[in-house]
């Protein structure tokens, strides 16, 4: 089974690298417009999964990951008209420069071939996954999570309908529907179908993906993300950014996991903090340094475990710590961090460039909420990821990620001499 959909996948890759940008946008409006005509489908399959989860019951933060409703859809088909408006970046000259040899040589940007995405409770990863492969010219495999198998199965329906629709092969999109496990096993050995594999889900995943996979891996999207309240911080602007950071999106990967809080100013701060998080019914897991200012405040207020801050939350939970200064900030930082996203709040640009300059994650932020590191935000359109490699892609993977790059040589009947 796994081959054949390889196969396809290949031979749609060489037909969607043809395509031009018109063709690829008439497809990708074709899709929007086809998600709002199936409204009714589309839900009544993603109320079959919530259902089976409430039935296992499904954390809070894993519902609200794998809920769609009428509005959540609509901005879905808006994020792939979005996508539309994006400029192509196949076919762009990266560079060139003309040889002493007369070979006019350049580099441009080309389409990666065939993208194979794993991924747990998020259906509109399907869509971003599939708009953003088709509008730069690869086909994509995607597995997703058995949460989501009813919802994932309606929405690539609809994809591989306007495809057909527009005279695109349907199989440049295609869906595992089967949960079993070792159909993981076996799409890691598939470097001879697929070009790049992404894994957005749990450290399990991701830890099985890096040591299994045969196939280049993009890793990500983990986010135990932090923020840290420099002494110098206006409190009440540094309130406000903390609450957006926590509260706008906890199941999010870019949202607050852990808060650092300058000692010089943890007795005035504190209870403030618990204050601010109390109204919006968030606990508090507090260092021994922490606990007494935040129990002066109204919130709900528990010992951190030192296992809390390697995890994500995903929920109205906050860790908080007690530093002595931006280097302890850092060092906490660099020893439980994920290298997603970190911030600090300060007044001091002196503060503000060593965090940034030794703060080693894929987003840094000064005087900035996590929450946004989102392609959408950043405006890359969707995105398929967010990587904390190195190699290749970092941050928000929009349009540009999925692209490499060949060199093209002219010449006038030029040989090397």
């Amino acid at each position: 089974m796994l081959e054949q959909m390889g196969k396809s996948a290949r031979e749609a890759s060489w037909h969607l690298a043809q395509l031009s940008t018109e063709q690829k946008n008439e497809a990708l409006y074709a899709i929007a417009s086809l998600l709002e005509q199936q409204e009714v489908a589309i839900l009544s399959a993603n109320e079959k999964d919530m259902q089976a989860a409430r039935d296992a019951d499904i954390n809070a933060a894993m519902l609200d990951r794998l809920l769609l409703t009428r509005e959540r859809l609509k901005a879905i088909a808006d994020d792939v008209r979005q996508v539309c408006r994006l400029e192509d970046p196949v076919g762009q000259i990266i560079d060139g420069r003309l040889l002493d040899s007369g070979l006019r040589l350049e580099r441009r940007r080309v389409p990666l071939g065939v993208v194979g995405v794993i991924y747990e409770a998020r259906p509109n990863v399907t869509i971003d996954v599939a708009t953003l492969c088709l509008k730069t010219g690869n086909a994509a495999i995607l597995r997703g999570g058995k949460e989501t198998h009813h919802t994932n199965q309606a929405i690539v329906a609809v994809i591989q309908q306007a495809l057909e629709k527009c005279g695109i092969p349907a199989t440049a999109i295609q869906a595992i529907n089967r949960p079993d496990r070792e159909l993981v096993a076996q799409m890691l050995k598939m470097d001879q179908y697929i070009d790049m594999l992404i894994p957005r889900g749990g450290a399990g995943l991701h830890k099985l993906c890096r040591e299994q996979s045969t196939i280049p891996v993009i890793t990500g999207g983990i986010g135990v993300c932090h923020t840290f309240v420099d002494e110098s911080a206006d409190i009440e602007k540094a309130l406000g950014v903390i609450t957006n950071a926590k509260v706008q999106r906890p199941s999010a990967c870019n949202s607050l996991e852990t808060l650092l809080v300058h000692e010089k100013i943890a007795e005035l701060f504190l209870p403030l903090l618990s204050n601010a998080m109390a109204s919006q019914k968030v606990t508090l897991h507090a260092s021994e340094k922490a606990l007494a200012g935040l129990q002066k405040g109204k919130a709900t207020v528990i010992d951190v475990k030192e296992a809390d801050y390697r995890d994500e939350w995903l929920s109205l939970d906050l860790n908080v710590e007690v530093v002595a200064d931006l280097n302890a900030a850092i060092n906490h930082i660099r020893h439980y961090g994920t290298a997603h996203s970190d911030a600090i709040l300060t007044q001091s640009l002196a503060n503000a460039d060593r965090f940034v300059r030794q703060v080693d994650s894929a987003a840094v932020y000064v005087n900035a909420s996590t929450r946004f590191t989102d392609g959408g935000q950043f405006g890359l359109g969707a995105e398929v990821a967010v990587s904390t490699q190195k190699l290749h892609a970092r941050g928000p993977m929009g349009l540009d990620a999925l692209t490499t790059y060949k060199w093209i040589g002219y010449g006038d009947n030029t040989i090397r001499r």
